[in-house]
């Protein structure tokens, strides 16, 4: 019963991966958004069914909360500041989850990363209000990112990975938002890459939340 769930969550997502993957390289990326986020939601579904199983209690709240950014941000594309506001909040969950698992704070790390992403949009001259925000959660990410690679056991290494793919999804959201800034095939690469691997990052955050003996990774 176990296996076959699991299975059964990989299929669903392979199958809605490849589909609106080959969608986005075939120029039809408008009509992938139901698809990209039911890819989500069925990581909140596995995330909820595991936690009721004797998994980790704090991934479904952060899921749920990374379905809700996807709302405003993917489904409804407006209320940004709303979104990133959102996933700010499911990097503070995140770093509870990491604390509890006996990772330091890196609050130094935390504090640098913020003030030098602050000051490169500054001196970038694109400080808005809504650039500073997503400078201060990409900030986050990228500090549990490196905080969740000091812990050990199967469990910690699909939430490792799969933090360190939302960086990449991050990465290809900026390059793709600042088309003046990146060059043509990388801008092209990046309309491709978020989702590339978002939707990986998600799956893998998911199956972390089944304890160490189920967890396939």
């Amino acid at each position: 019963m176990r296996r076959s769930t699991i299975l059964l969550f990989l299929i669903l997502e392979a199958a809605l991966y490849a589909a609106f993957l080959t969608m986005d390289l075939t120029g039809m990326g408008a009509d992938s958004i139901g698809l990209k986020y039911a890819g989500i939601l069925l990581c909140v579904l596995f995330s909820c069914l595991w936690a009721g199983r004797g998994g980790d209690w704090l991934t479904p709240p952060a899921l749920a909360l990374t379905a809700l950014a996807d709302l405003f941000l993917l489904v409804l594309n407006r209320h940004y500041a709303v979104g990133v506001a959102i996933f700010l909040a499911v990097q503070t969950l995140y770093l509870v989850r990491l604390r509890r698992a006996g990772a330091g704070p890196a609050l130094w790390l935390r504090l640098a990363l913020a003030l030098a992403l602050g000051a490169a949009v500054y001196l970038g001259r694109l400080a808005t209000p809504l650039n500073l925000l997503c400078a201060l959660y990409f900030s986050q990410l990228l500090s549990n990112a490196c905080l969740s690679w000091t812990l050990t056991g199967r469990r910690w290494r699909c939430f490792a990975l799969g933090l360190t793919l939302f960086v990449g999804c991050d990465l290809c959201v900026g390059l793709f938002n600042l088309a003046h800034l990146a060059p043509a095939g990388l801008h092209a690469f990046a309309r491709v890459g978020m989702w590339l691997f978002y939707l990986p990052s998600q799956a893998l955050i998911a199956l972390s939340t089944l304890s160490e003996e189920k967890e396939p990774c």
